[in-house]
């Protein structure tokens, strides 16, 4: 298993079990009870196809995978006798073996549900309970699609499923058969993620090795119990889910699977095949419901709500500290309008680090979160982030700290809850409708993916895609959100439209969103003379500011500045550089230059920013604002692929004709840089007037909600 996929969880043990000469690549996690042993799928995948299971399943019990013979860091034996059943099976109980554990709450997709079944009949004293998702299995329901054309059979057409043949896998259409396979398997719409993932994955599997394996799965060999007695022998409890909509094997093998081991029959409507990727936060729940009723977790409280004063729950997204200090200003308001008002906030680094400078409450399940800004970080390149494809990528971290969320929501009542961009907040609850148990407020300063130009066709095919998903939310599920609440004007929103065939985003929006006004949390000195003193500037100098905000991602930007920093003072002698590397660059990742001075981080960065003569800043909206608000002139340096930095904050502070955008590749000759600073440093500002109402209005529109 390449862990390194599960982003928001590292392995605790992983190990090497070996059953008659096959090698079973295992990795656990978390040490609660009982222990859930995700059994492998076909093996097409390895057991990466868990990885939205795992880091929320981790956190209330002992999670073990491992990979199936034929898959990921497992052997790959030849012969289908070695890819039976009883082989499968009796891995699972080697490897329960090899990491020492007595007994576990079995889950299993598709084939693997039949492994389930022989091991829970072979090893009853092992087997507390089975969970079966998207059962498939040889229990008499017919497939009308795929039984016209038999898999050992060549045919005359290798259309739909007729690529499910033998002779195609081994003869080039094998990559074909899985953008067909998964396809299928993803029925439900907007599932180009899982798509992508399962293809890529299939496509480290050698198709001989599949070849092996189905012949193996159709039955059970001569004088063996077939696999309907064998499921009437199942003693443990069983749950069954499965998608109506799968298309793989059909739902009425559930509905046997049930009727032969007794077990409870969820079937989801509109659901496909791959439930566990496609429907992730569903099946955690229902995995973590089945479990706890097998073993019932001690120390666990019903929902409370502590006092009588009215609570909020603040969410802050945490690439970058923008959000921090406009969601402060905002707070602040709030408890203004209503004293009487609590909030907690959900926050990580390098949110948190503001929260607790300022005296607010950090939730403690906040240390259950899965770094976004990490994650951020390892997608970045030379100053280079794609920043709609490092949020894809993000797809466990997601579900792991949304499922943070509703855990906590479950123990502890709120009022409202403020999601300032808290996409998985927002997303999961309108896939999980059900789990709302408070008003909502989302909050954002952008709406709409945009693709890169030299994408292609193919990135503007997908952010269209992401775009009409949540248009079809909205339109589904209107009352679901309490407020929806832009950061920000009418015009600040780019005039594009969603993609082909989808509404303008300025005008939907219009209709969608409640406008506050731009939001500053910066605080802007009335004598700003004196306000340079006391932060250390002398009178005799002027300073150039330069800073990439509150994540990692600005390292080359820094030392590209940093290596003009000479050639500057050759232009203006009293000019000194200030190089602010924020709270998760170490300074001394910038070279000691002569005319620069590097500092960490500034939890009062935006008096920083009002007291110098010019700056030089990443593309982050609440920096460039802060410097609009103060009426100080700069450079911005906007992300490659940061689609975001690039269009809607590109256009926002056009529209305030503030700021002059340069490009990075730009910034290479240190004499054309320093030329470009001074040059900004002596233009005339006819910049247009920020609001300073924006929190004021914000905490309006939340206060109507408690």
């Amino acid at each position: 298993m390449d862990t390194r996929e599960i982003r928001s969880r590292t392995p605790d043990r992983a190990g090497m079990a070996v059953r008659a000469g096959v090698e079973l690549s295992w990795v656990a996690y978390g040490s609660g009870e009982p222990t859930i042993l995700l059994m492998p799928t076909w093996s097409i995948v390895d057991s990466r196809v868990w990885k939205m299971q795992i880091p929320y399943l981790a956190r209330h019990f002992r999670v073990l995978t491992f990979d199936g013979r034929g898959s990921g860091g497992s052997s790959k034996p030849s012969g289908p006798q070695a890819y039976a059943n009883r082989e499968f099976a009796a891995d699972a109980a080697a490897v329960l073996d090899d990491a020492g554990v007595d007994r576990a709450v079995v889950v299993a997709l598709s084939a693997g549900a039949a492994w389930s079944v022989h091991l829970a009949t072979a090893h009853p004293e092992r087997v507390l309970g089975v969970v079966a998702i998207g059962a498939s299995c040889r229990l008499g329901a017919p497939a009308p699609n795929r039984d016209p054309y038999p898999w050992e059979n060549r045919h005359d057409t290798i259309e739909g499923w007729a690529k499910y043949n033998r002779y195609y896998w081994l003869e080039g259409g094998y990559q074909d058969f899985l953008e067909f396979f998964f396809g299928e398997m993803f029925s439900e719409p907007h599932s180009t993620k899982q798509i992508e993932d399962a293809i890529r994955w299939a496509g480290e599997t050698d198709p001989a090795v599949l070849v092996d394996t189905v012949p193996a799965q159709r039955g059970e060999p001569p004088g063996a119990p077939s696999l309907e007695e064998l499921c009437k022998r199942v003693s443990c409890p069983v749950l069954v889910m499965h998608g109506r909509d799968d298309r793989i094997p059909s739902y009425k093998i559930a509905v046997r699977l049930a009727e032969l081991t007794g077990g409870e029959l969820v079937l989801i409507d509109g659901g496909g095949h791959g439930l566990p990727s496609r429907a992730p936060v569903l099946v955690n729940s229902a995995v973590r419901r089945f479990a706890e009723r097998l073993v019932p977790p001690s120390g666990r409280r019903p929902a409370r709500r502590s006092g009588r004063r009215p609570r909020v729950l603040y969410l802050s997204s945490p690439i970058g500290l923008g959000h921090a200090r406009r969601d402060l200003a905002i707070a602040d308001s709030l408890r203004a309008q209503r004293p009487d008002v609590q909030i907690d906030w959900l926050a990580q680094d390098p949110v948190t680090r503001v929260l607790v400078e300022q005296g607010e409450k950090v939730h403690p399940a906040s240390s259950a979160l899965a770094s976004e800004s990490g994650h951020i970080e390892a997608e970045c390149g030379e100053h280079d982030l794609h920043a709609f494809q490092a949020i894809r990528r993000m797809d466990d971290i997601l579900v792991n700290n949304f499922g943070v969320f509703a855990d906590l929501l479950e123990q502890e009542r709120y009022d409202l809850v403020v999601g300032d961009e808290a996409w998985e907040v927002d997303y999961y609850l309108h896939e999980n409708p059900a789990l709302k148990r408070s008003a909502y407020a989302w909050l954002t300063d952008f709406v709409g993916w945009l693709p890169m130009p030299d994408d292609g066709p193919a990135e503007a095919a997908l952010t269209a895609d992401y775009n009409a998903e949540m248009l079809g939310h909205r339109a589904r599920l209107r009352e679901l959100r309490d407020r929806s609440i832009f950061v920000g004007n009418s015009d600040d929103i780019v005039p594009d439209a969603f993609g082909p065939g989808l509404p303008a985003i300025r005008a939907w929006t219009e209709r969608n969103y409640d406008f506050a006004g731009y939001v500053t949390g910066s605080q802007v000195d009335a004598d700003r003379d004196e306000a340079r003193e006391r932060l250390g500037y002398r009178t005799d100098e002027r300073i150039c500011l330069v800073t990439v905000g509150g994540s990692g991602v600005g390292v080359p930007l820094l030392r590209r500045i940093v290596a003009s920093a000479a050639h500057l003072r050759r232009l203006a002698p009293d000019l000194r550089m200030v190089v602010v590397t924020g709270p998760r660059i170490d300074p001394s990742v910038v070279p000691p230059t002569e005319g620069a001075t590097v500092v960490g981080y500034l939890p009062d960065l935006d008096r920083h920013l009002a007291a110098a003569d010019v700056a030089v800043v990443q593309g982050g909206l609440t920096t460039c604002m802060e410097l609009t608000a103060a009426r100080r002139p700069f450079l911005y340096v906007p992300l490659r692929h940061h689609f975001e930095q690039n269009f809607h904050v590109r256009h926002r502070l056009e529209r305030y004709r503030a700021g002059r955008c340069v490009e990075y590749d730009d910034l290479a000759d240190p004499d054309q840089l320093a030329a470009a600073v001074v040059a900004e440093l002596e233009r005339p500002l006819d910049y247009r007037p920020v609001e300073t109402d924006g929190a004021a209005r914000a905490a309006a529109l939340l206060a109507d909600l408690i």
